[in-house]
């Protein structure tokens, strides 16, 4: 099914006979059991005022296409969405209810918040085919349930969104790395904790440990940046041996991080854990991976496992969660894509599903 309108869609949920899987631009793999129920024809930039850093437009539009018209007026996506396609090894076109509805968040945000922050409002239909709105299209606090902010991270379960209005903001002049050696995971996270209590503004701080680097990112205009940076210097003196990165050589080593391009092309199993930058050395020590790359300060660790091992079991007792993100089906449907919800949480889960989707018809299983 292909609706090319909101009451086209809220038709075709209505009439559904049985499980629907709701698609966006294919690009992340993750199979779900029904008939396909594809948000392409539902596209386009309907407002767009890069004065009020305001844009609308419907959950199918590439994302391509809005940061073409971002960039025109020199603005952007602040949260910095990855690009799963080399990752996953995949086709297609992100698009941007996709993005929304996944919150897919890059390495700014540490600094400038996740793709649920920047979301004013929202319309999708929901499992009984009935057209809901919530939200605006203006940065002011609405009177209600938060619908807007419980949609983002759904992964289609609650709804099918048709139609998100979003916060847009100003493209920085410039922007700066500062890669620093050092010697292990443990150093890493202290380095960047370091630099993100600074007042230097850091955007992204990350750890690669196969080259073992820290990076630091600052951005806004050319003198900021250079006088941030040289503070930045100061304050880690002694801690390693660091490089300058200027302009595009940092934005394509953060384009590097933000697609994880370490992993593509490398079998195996991905995971995405996240958890306390404190504790990150340990549980990346305890799961063994064979490849690592930690992001957020130390907050969302990447991991690369032989296939069909359990990260989660090996990484035991933590404060966070580990998402399975790339494997074969067997492996997905043994472990499961999401971490187990605590019984509590379980249950609340369930009861929004059941009150939004109550015939259990989108996307099933997916979360739980």
């Amino acid at each position: 099914m292909r609706p090319e309108t909101e009451e086209e869609l809220a038709e075709a949920i209505r009439g559904a006979a049985g499980p629907l899987a709701v698609r966006g631009g294919g690009t992340r793999a993750i199979a779900v059991a029904g008939e396909e129920l594809s948000l392409a024809g539902m596209s386009g930039i309907s407002l767009y005022e890069p004065g009020a850093l305001t844009l609308v437009a419907g959950a199918g539009t590439p994302l391509a296409e809005v940061e073409a018209a971002l960039a025109a007026e020199g603005q952007r996506l602040a949260f910095e969405p990855m690009d799963h396609r080399g990752l996953m090894g995949t086709a297609g076109a992100p698009t941007l209810g996709a993005l929304f509805a996944a919150n897919i968040s890059g390495p700014r945000r540490i600094q400038a918040g996740a793709a649920r922050d920047f979301l004013l409002g929202v319309r999708f239909v929901d499992g009984a085919g009935r057209m809901v709105k919530n939200g605006g299209r203006v940065m002011k606090n609405v009177t209600g349930y938060d619908l807007v902010k419980l949609m983002a991270g759904a992964h289609g379960t609650l709804g099918v969104l048709s139609e998100v209005a979003l916060k847009v903001l100003p493209r920085p002049e410039t922007e700066a790395s500062l890669r620093v050696a050092v010697p292990d995971a443990g150093a890493a996270v202290r380095l960047m904790s370091q630099a993100l209590g600074s007042p230097f503004d850091v955007t992204g701080a990350a750890y690669d440990p196969a080259v073992g680097a820290v990076l630091l990112r600052v951005e806004g205009f050319a003198a900021s940046v250079a006088y941030r940076l040289g503070r930045l210097e100061a304050l880690l003196v002694g801690a390693g041996e660091n490089v300058r990165l200027e302009g595009e050589a940092s934005a394509a080593v953060w384009r590097g991080i933000r697609d994880v391009e370490a992993f593509h092309g490398r079998t195996g199993d991905v995971w995405r854990i996240s958890c306390k930058p404190s504790e990150a050395p340990e549980v990346a020590a305890r799961i063994e991976a064979e490849a690592l790359l930690f992001d957020w300060g130390g907050g969302l660790i990447w991991a690369l496992a032989a296939p069909g091992t359990d990260l989660r079991e090996r990484a035991g007792r933590y404060d966070g969660h580990a998402t399975l993100v790339r494997a074969e089906p067997e492996t997905v449907e043994r472990l499961g894509r999401f971490q187990p919800q605590p019984a509590p949480l379980a249950a609340l889960a369930a009861g929004l599903r059941a009150k939004f989707d109550p015939r259990g018809i989108l996307n099933p299983r997916l979360m739980g």
